[in-house]
């Protein structure tokens, strides 16, 4: 018999289905269940057990817990296509908030309703709506592949509800800040630094990698190649692959930062030779006084927050506010947005028009100028 029940007491039905013999042992197999109810729902869960091993679409719940199996999705499906950084992310992601919740539930019996109780814990507890919608991405990416490998026949992170998208308020540089900014950092050791980062658009893990072979001072061009990562396990760094293909990119530098650069790369020199066999040789732009790469947190401690401080500038701006104000300063003064996506390594246009549509508005009314001048050039004003 392909499956029957047998009763365990009151309202209570063990459903047996037998799926046929190991095919290693040679052993029978069955998928035990145990239902709660009346003999009909015990009857009704067989049939459509019975109906699902005829198509071919059973898939026997695991036994094992939430926990094994990200232990198992991290090591054999994550690690080899995510960078190192971000492998980190999710193991520590995971170890923070999803874990100490649900880690100990069986794979098979998670349910909907466990995933967004989840959800809301974190945002009572003061977590943002990016942060939610982030664990739910890594989550719901380790459940898929549960089910790819036929250890579950539904994902139940695709049927919550997630916070809204907040989206985060972008503070940029107007042209009068940018002035004030530069002219302040004019005379710190790393003003060069943040005269390229502001001109460039360019992520401070893209600039921070640079090396002297990525810049060609004759022409005035520097490439992305490469990121700089600082682990967080064990320590050290490393250079790491760009965010996304389109993150490969060349870019035309400012006059007055290729003469800046030169300078930079003279001065460098001067304490290369003065530290001697001290001095690392990782070919570093920009470095420390011993050739090593900079740490972020450091240099904005150190440099960055003294320089907004000088420019009489907020104290909440970030070192990454230098990249928005790039794009910004550049749309404002109507570039074209094909050419501010490309400078930034967007993905594709769509996301460099969705994360400054601010600045459109003022766009729109320089287009309309233009078409009244075009097309009604004897029109008095109004």
């Amino acid at each position: 018999m392909a499956g029957h029940l047998e009763s365990r007491g009151l309202n209570t039905w063990l459903v047996r289905v037998y799926l046929g013999r190991d095919s290693r042992a040679g052993k029978r197999r069955y998928h035990n269940h145990t239902v709660r109810g009346t003999k009909k729902d015990a009857q009704k869960y067989l049939n459509a057990v019975l109906r699902e091993k005829d198509l071919g679409t059973f898939v026997e719940p695991a036994k094992i817990t939430l926990d094994q199996h990200l232990d198992q999705w991290l090591e054999t499906a994550a690690k080899c296509r995510l960078s190192e950084r971000t492998f980190t992310d999710y193991e520590d992601m995971l170890k923070r908030y999803v874990r100490p919740v649900l880690g100990y539930r069986k794979l098979a019996t998670l349910s909907p309703l466990d995933v967004q109780l989840l959800y809301n814990s974190l945002q009572s507890r003061g977590l943002s709506a990016r942060t939610v919608r982030y664990v739910h991405s890594v989550l719901s990416s380790a459940l898929k592949q549960a089910i790819k490998w036929r250890m579950l026949t539904h994902n139940p992170a695709s049927a919550v509800d997630l916070p809204r998208h907040e989206r985060r308020e972008m503070r940029a540089f107007s042209p009068e800040e940018a002035g004030r900014f530069l002219a302040a950092a004019s005379g710190d050791r790393y003003g060069v630094l943040f005269a390229f980062a502001l001109t460039t658009g360019m992520r401070p893990e893209e600039y921070l990698s640079l090396q002297w072979k990525d810049l060609d001072l004759k022409t005035g061009i520097t490439s992305v190649q490469r990121t700089l990562i600082w682990r967080r396990k064990g320590g050290g760094w490393c250079f790491g692959e760009p965010k996304t293909p389109r993150s490969r990119r060349t870019i035309p530098l400012p006059a007055s930062v290729v003469r800046a650069l030169a300078a930079h790369r003279r001065h460098q020199a001067e304490e290369r030779l003065k530290a001697g066999s001290n001095y690392t040789q990782y070919d570093l732009v920009f470095a420390t006084s011993e050739g090593g790469p900079l740490m972020l947190r450091n240099l904005v401690r150190r440099h960055f927050k003294p320089i907004l401080k000088r420019a009489g500038l907020p104290d909440s701006i970030r070192l990454y506010d230098l990249r928005h104000s790039c794009a910004t300063l550049l749309l404002a003064a109507e570039e074209n947005p094909k050419v501010v996506s490309e400078r930034l390594g967007h993905a594709s246009i769509v996301l460099t028009l969705d994360t400054y549509s601010h600045v459109l508005p003022s766009m729109q009314k320089a287009a309309s100028d233009k078409l009244e001048r075009m097309l009604f050039p004897n029109a008095g004003a109004l």
